[in-house]
């Protein structure tokens, strides 16, 4: 980035950055309790969860079909729906969430999230993200999910900025490189560490512009 850029906002991932999100190995163990393989439990709930992901179905929904396709009850469908929560909102990155939240008020700030129908109400309950920004661009909210560039553009509009005068950072390569071809200045997140040392040097050879 030259010297005299500018930056006006910073944008980051949620699960694998904010969020810690570990594989707890519950599509494992549910396989086991089920009979099945995990490429079955994969298979049948593919296609079912994707939908969920970009907000065709409603949690009601994606739960029926989930229950239909194993042939769950009642208490195991809120069982391994519980597992799979679990899962996806992880433990809180403190340190780097802390920093997140400080980038306020010098630089507009927001969330762009691959996420599922559901995952606002758990994470504002757990987190408090919403009140830590100024706008979650949710893929299951919008319809479309990184890396189209489509949901950048949308956080962008939000923020209203240009995507020249926003830091992007996430840990899978494919999203940093979608942004960075839309003319974001993009970072992969490695570690909470390096990620805030990148930002650090990186924000302090740009100018911030005043909020408009």
């Amino acid at each position: 980035m030259c010297p005299w850029a500018t930056i006006r906002a910073v944008m980051f991932d949620l699960g694998g950055v904010l969020e810690q999100t570990p594989r707890t190995g519950w599509q494992r163990r549910w396989a086991g309790r089920l009979g099945l393989t995990e490429a079955q439990i994969s298979d049948r709930l593919g296609p079912i969860w994707s939908k969920g992901s970009i907000g065709a179905l409603t949690l009601a929904q994606v739960e029926a079909s989930t229950a239909a396709a194993l042939a769950l009850d009642h208490a195991d469908l809120r069982a391994m729906m519980d597992d799979a929560w679990a899962e996806y909102v992880g433990t809180l990155n403190i340190e780097l969430t802390r920093y997140f939240s400080g980038l306020r008020p010098r630089y507009r700030t927001g969330i762009v999230s691959n996420s599922f129908v559901g995952a606002r109400e758990r994470e504002l309950a757990l987190y408090g993200f919403e009140e830590l920004c100024d706008t979650i661009v949710y893929s299951h909210e919008v319809g479309v999910m990184k890396p189209d560039p489509a949901i950048y553009l949308i956080a962008c509009r939000r923020l209203d900025v240009t995507p020249g005068e926003v830091v992007f950072l996430d840990d899978v390569p494919a999203n940093v490189q979608a942004a960075a071809e839309l003319g974001m200045t993009a970072i992969t997140f490695l570690s909470t560490d390096q990620a805030i040392a990148e930002l650090q040097r990186l924000l302090r050879t740009t100018r911030s512009l005043p909020q408009r």
